[in-house]
C-alpha cells in the first residue's frame, strides 16, 4: 500500500466539515444564489460567453452561457474553494493559456475550442470543433437551455466512470449512456480517462453521453407467453405483479462497417428485462425484477441491412435509436444553466482523484466497524428476533459488527412515521443497548418519504413539506429538511441507533421528472432542474443532523443513490435490488469500479443478490454455491454485506459448507482490518477508492485496462471473481509488474502480463498479492471492537520496492480531525532485503503503547494463511530496521 504523499492534513476542522454543507444549502436557489467574479478568462465565440476559471492547481471550470454578465452559480456538488490558486495567463500565436501547477488550459480562436494539458505539457483533453451547443429550451413552461458538448476522444482511448450502470461495460468510450437515478442505477456525471485527466459534467439534472441520432422503426409482432406472477418490492411495500413479455422487430441500414453504438429506452419509469438481438444473436440480455429503464450495448456491423429483435416487457414501448461509434464523447443536458464542466489534469488516476477530492472538500472517516461484516435481510420481524439472530452469530462464531432492521417495522403507525411499533419491537432502546453488550450495533431503514396518513406525515403535509404529488419530503427546501432532521433524531436518534438506512433516495424511481420542487421562499422549479441531486440533499440533511446532535458519534449512511458531493456526509451505496444470477453477479463488477473511478469510494452489493430464488434458495446446491461466489466477492468490497429479499440470510441455514467457507472468508476480511483501514483512511484524506479498475495501478499494460471483471483491493490485492457454476478453475490475467504476483493461498510466483488458469475451489476466490506488497494482517476477532492496535504479522512480498502505511485512531469518533491518530510508515528495499517500520507519528487516547510485530518474509514457498515461522519484535514507536536476508 503507497503511503500518501503530503497532501491535505490529517487534523480537519468540524467547521470546515459543516462548510462544505453550508454550501450545499445555499445552492437550494441556483439562480439566485450566485457570486460575481472576475473570471480567469472569458472570451465570445458567436453568441455564446465562455467563461474559464482555475479552481485549484490542477483543475479549471468552463461555463459557456449565451447571457452576457451571467455570474457564475454556487455548485452545491463541489465544496466552496477557501483560496483561489496562483494563475499565469500568457498569449502566443494567437492562442490564450491558463496555467497552474499541474495543468495548462489553452483557447485557441481559430477552432473555437479549449484544450487542456498536464504539468509537463502533455495534451489531455481537447473540445471537438463545432460540437458546442446552447440553444433555448422549456420544461413545463419554466426557460432554460439545452447544452451540448464534444470532447476528442483517439481510439486508445479507455473512459471510466458515470456510476453504477446493469450494462455490464467498464470501459465506456463511445456507449451511450443516460443518467438518471433510479433502482440499481446510481449516476454519476464523472469520467476518468486513461490519458490522464478527470473531467465532471456539472449540472444537477439529467444528463446524456453519447446520445445516438438514429431511430430504428420497431413493430410489435407478438406477445410473448403466458403471464408470469412475481414478487416484488414498492414504494408501498411488497407486491405481487403480473408480467408478460412482448416481441418487437425492425430493420436498419449501416453505411460503414465497425463498431456502432445503441441506446434501448423502454419508456417506462422502470421495467424488468433487457433483451435486443442483432441479426439473430443476443447484444445485451438481462432479466431482474426491477431494471432501469434505459440500456446501453455496442456492436461490431458490417455494412447494409440488419435485423432487430426486443424482448420486453408487455407495458414496455421499446425505443431503439444507434449511431457510428466516433472518435469523441459528447455530454448533452436537456435541462440547464449553459454548458458546465470541470477539468481535472492528473496524468495518474491517483492525482486526478486527489485533486477531485480536493474540489469536493472534507470527507469524513466512517465508523470502524463499517469494514466488518453487515448482516441484513428482508426482514426481520421484532426485536427477539434481531437478538436472537446476533446471539447465534456468537455461538457460532461467526464475525458480525450490525445487524440492520430494513423497512415495516413501524406496523400500525404507518409508512416510515419513525417510530417502532411496540407489539413487536415492545423497547427499542433495550435492543440496542443488548446488541452494544454483545459488539453489535443496529442500522435502521428511514425512507426520504412519510405516509400521508400517518401522524408524522400529516405534520408534513400541513407545513407544505412535501414534493407535490408525491409522499417525498421536499429536501430542497431547508425547512423541510430540517423537520425532517429533527424528527429522526428526536424519533430515533435518541434510541440508540448507530447507523442509517435512507432507502430509495433517487427519490423512487427517478420521480422528480414532472414535478414542482422548492427554489426559493415563496418560488418553485420544475425537479428535472435538480432531477440527479436529490440523494445529496438527504444525505447532507441527515449527515448534519446527526453529527450535530450526536458530536462524539461518527455518522454513516447507506443509500441507493448518490450524487458528486455526497462523498462529504458519510455516505455509502449500494447497487439496488438486483437479481441473484451469475450474468447479475458479473455486471457488479464493472458497476462498482464506475463507481470507484467516479469518485465514490463506499460502494457494496447485496451479497447472493437481493432477488432470490425462493423457498428452495436453501437446499439448493446450485444457489448455494453461486451465494457463496458472490460472498466471496463482496468480502473484497468496501463494505461486505448479506441481503435478500423475503429470505433468512443466516449462512447456516445453508449447511454446513456455506457455513464454513462463509466463516473463513469473514475471518479474513476481520484479520485486513488493518490494511483496509489504512485504505479508509486514504480515502478519506485523498479520495483514493478501496477498490478500483486496474487503470490506477497499471495505466500503461493495455491488456489491464480491458479487464472488467478483475480489479485491485487496495495497490497490493488482485481480485479476480469467480463469475460461472461448476468452475473450480478461473483464468486470472495478471497485469505487468516488476517482481510479479504470489498466489494468495499457495504462494505461487506467477508472472505479469500473462493470463493464468488458477485453482479455484469453492473455498477460494482467486486473489494474487502484487510484489513489493507489506500485507498487515491483524488479530482474529468476533467484532472489529478492539482490533486495532494489537499484535500484527507483516508479510513482506519480495520482487520490488514497496511501500504501505499503518493507520489508527479511535474507530469512533471525530477526534482525529483534531489529530487524534496515529501512523506507520512501512517501506521495503528489495536490492538491500530491508524493512524499515517507521516512527509513530500521532496518538489518541486508548492507543496502545506497544505491541509485538511478527514479519514473514514470504518466499512463494507457502500461503499467506499458512506462512513459515517470522522474525518477532516488540514495537513501541521507535524506528526499526530489520535486514531479511
Amino acid at each position: 500500500m503507497k503511503g500518501s504523499s503530503a497532501g491535505p492534513a490529517w487534523a480537519l476542522s468540524r467547521r470546515s466539515l459543516l462548510l462544505s454543507g453550508g454550501a450545499a444549502a445555499l445552492a437550494a436557489a441556483p439562480r439566485l444564489a450566485a457570486r460575481t467574479v472576475v473570471h480567469d478568462l472569458t472570451v465570445r465565440s458567436g453568441d455564446l460567453i465562455i467563461m474559464v476559471d482555475a479552481l485549484s492547481d490542477r483543475a479549471f471550470r468552463v461555463r459557456v452561457t449565451p447571457r452576457p454578465g451571467d455570474s457564475m452559480p454556487v455548485s452545491e456538488m463541489l465544496a466552496p474553494s477557501a483560496r483561489r490558486p496562483l494563475v499565469r495567463k500568457s498569449r502566443s500565436g494567437g492562442k490564450t493559456s491558463l496555467t497552474v501547477t499541474h495543468a495548462k488550459c489553452e483557447w485557441d480562436p481559430a477552432t473555437a475550442t479549449l484544450s487542456f494539458y498536464d504539468g509537463a505539457g502533455r495534451m489531455l483533453l481537447a473540445e471537438s470543433p463545432g460540437s458546442r451547443r446552447v440553444t433555448p429550451a422549456d420544461v413545463r413552461g419554466t426557460p432554460t437551455l439545452t447544452a451540448t458538448q464534444g470532447f476528442a476522444s483517439p481510439p486508445e482511448e479507455r473512459l471510466y466512470g458515470t456510476g453504477c450502470f446493469q450494462d455490464g461495460h467498464l470501459n465506456i468510450r463511445g456507449l451511450p449512456r443516460r443518467l438518471t437515478q433510479v433502482n440499481t442505477q446510481i449516476s454519476q456525471p464523472f469520467i476518468l480517462s486513461s490519458k490522464g485527466y478527470g473531467l465532471l459534467w456539472h449540472n444537477p439534472g439529467m444528463a446524456e453521453i453519447n446520445r445516438p441520432d438514429r431511430p430504428i422503426p420497431l413493430e410489435r409482432t407478438a406477445v410473448a407467453g403466458a403471464a408470469k406472477a412475481a414478487d416484488v418490492t414498492t414504494s408501498t411495500g411488497n407486491a405481487r405483479v403480473e408480467r408478460r413479455d412482448a416481441e418487437f422487430t425492425g430493420r436498419f441500414s449501416v453505411e460503414r462497417g465497425g463498431p456502432h453504438a445503441f441506446f434501448l429506452d423502454l419508456g417506462r419509469k422502470m421495467s424488468s428485462r433487457h433483451y435486443v438481438e442483432i441479426d439473430g444473436q443476443p447484444a445485451t440480455d438481462l432479466a431482474n425484477l426491477w431494471l432501469p429503464p434505459t440500456a446501453s450495448f455496442l456492436r461490431d456491423l458490417t455494412p447494409g441491412e440488419h435485423r432487430v429483435l426486443i424482448r420486453a416487457g408487455d407495458e414496455d414501448a421499446p425505443m431503439l435509436a444507434f449511431a457510428p461509434v466516433e472518435d469523441r464523447t459528447t455530454w448533452t443536458s436537456p435541462v440547464s444553466d449553459g454548458i458546465d464542466y470541470v477539468v481535472i489534469a492528473g496524468p495518474a488516476a491517483e492525482e486526478v482523484m486527489a485533486g477531485y477530492h480536493a474540489l469536493l472538500g472534507p470527507q469524513p472517516m466512517l465508523p470502524l466497524w463499517a469494514l466488518g461484516y453487515i448482516h441484513c435481510r428482508e426482514r426481520f420481524h421484532s426485536s427477539e428476533e434481531i437478538l436472537a439472530t446476533a446471539r447465534e452469530f456468537r455461538r457460532r462464531r461467526l464475525p458480525c459488527d450490525m445487524m440492520v432492521q430494513d423497512w415495516q417495522y413501524w406496523g400500525k403507525y404507518g409508512w416510515n412515521a419513525m417510530r417502532f411499533d411496540e407489539a413487536n419491537y415492545p423497547d427499542p432502546a433495550g435492543l440496542v443497548r443488548d446488541l452494544h453488550a454483545m459488539d453489535m450495533g443496529l442500522m435502521l431503514s428511514v425512507w426520504s418519504k412519510v405516509g400521508k396518513d400517518t401522524e408524522l406525515g400529516k405534520q408534513v403535509a400541513v407545513r407544505n413539506f412535501y414534493i407535490p404529488g408525491t409522499e417525498w419530503v421536499d429536501f430542497f427546501n431547508p425547512a423541510a429538511a430540517r423537520f425532517y432532521a429533527d424528527n429522526q433524531t428526536q424519533r430515533l436518534g435518541r434510541l440508540g441507533i448507530d447507523a442509517w438506512w435512507q432507502d430509495a433516495t433517487e427519490p423512487e424511481n427517478d420521480d422528480l421528472a414532472g414535478r414542482t420542487i422548492y427554489a426559493a421562499g415563496g418560488r418553485t422549479q420544475p425537479g428535472e432542474m435538480r432531477r440527479n441531486v436529490y440523494p445529496l440533499q438527504v444525505s447532507r440533511t441527515v449527515y448534519e443532523a446527526q453529527r450535530a446532535a450526536f458530536p462524539d458519534k461518527r455518522v454513516m449512511i447507506l443509500t441507493r443513490s448518490a450524487a458528486p458531493g455526497q462523498q462529504r456526509y458519510a455516505a455509502a451505496t449500494w447497487s439496488g435490488d438486483i437479481g441473484n444470477d451469475w450474468e447479475t453477479l458479473k455486471r457488479q463488477i464493472p458497476a462498482g469500479l464506475n463507481m470507484a473511478a467516479a469518485g465514490q469510494p463506499w460502494w457494496t452489493v447485496d451479497a447472493g443478490g437481493f432477488f432470490r430464488p425462493g423457498k428452495d434458495q436453501y437446499d439448493d446446491p446450485t444457489y448455494r454455491e453461486r451465494f457463496l461466489r458472490w460472498f466471496q466477492f463482496a468480502c473484497f468490497l468496501p463494505m461486505t454485506r448479506v441481503h435478500g429479499y423475503m429470505t433468512d440470510t443466516e449462512f447456516w441455514r445453508y449447511g454446513d459448507q456455506v457455513e464454513q467457507v462463509a466463516r473463513r472468508f469473514l475471518e479474513l476480511r476481520y484479520r485486513l482490518l488493518p490494511y483496509s483501514y489504512a485504505l479508509a483512511a486514504d480515502a478519506s484524506t485523498r479520495g483514493v477508492p478501496l477498490i478500483r479498475p486496474l487503470v490506477f495501478d497499471f495505466p500503461d499494460d493495455p491488456a489491464a485496462l480491458d479487464q472488467a471483471h478483475s480489479y485491485m483491493f487496495g495497490p497490493a490485492l488482485h481480485v479476480a471473481p469467480v463469475l460461472a457454476a461448476d468452475a473450480r478453475q478461473w483464468d486470472v490475467y495478471l497485469p505487468r509488474s516488476d517482481g510479479g504476483w504470489y498466489d494468495f493461498w499457495t504462494g505461487a510466483r506467477r508472472e505479469g502480463g500473462q493470463v493464468h488458469r488458477v485453482d479455484a475451489p469453492i473455498d477460494r476466490i482467486p486473489l494474487h498479492v502484487r510484489a513489493g506488497s507489506i500485507l498487515p494482517l491483524g488479530p482474529l476477532g468476533q467484532s472489529t471492537a478492539g482490533l486495532l492496535g494489537r499484535d500484527l504479522d507483516l508479510l513482506v512480498w519480495p520482487g520490488r520496492n514497496g511501500s504501505a502505511f499503518l493507520y489508527e485512531d479511535d474507530g469512533t469518533s471525530y477526534r482525529y480531525e483534531q489529530g487524534a491518530s496515529a501512523r506507520t510508515a512501512l517501506n521495503w528495499d528489495d536490492a538491500a532485503r530491508r524493512l524499515t517500520i517507521g516512527q509513530r507519528t500521532g496518538s489518541f487516547v486508548g492507543m496502545k503503547p506497544r505491541r509485538m510485530i511478527t514479519v514473514h518474509t514470504m518466499t512463494g514457498e507457502g500461503g499467506a494463511l499458512d506462512r513459515a515461522e517470522g522474525r518477532t519484535l516488540d514495537y513501541a514507536g521507535a524506528p526499526v530496521i530489520l535486514s531479511l536476508r
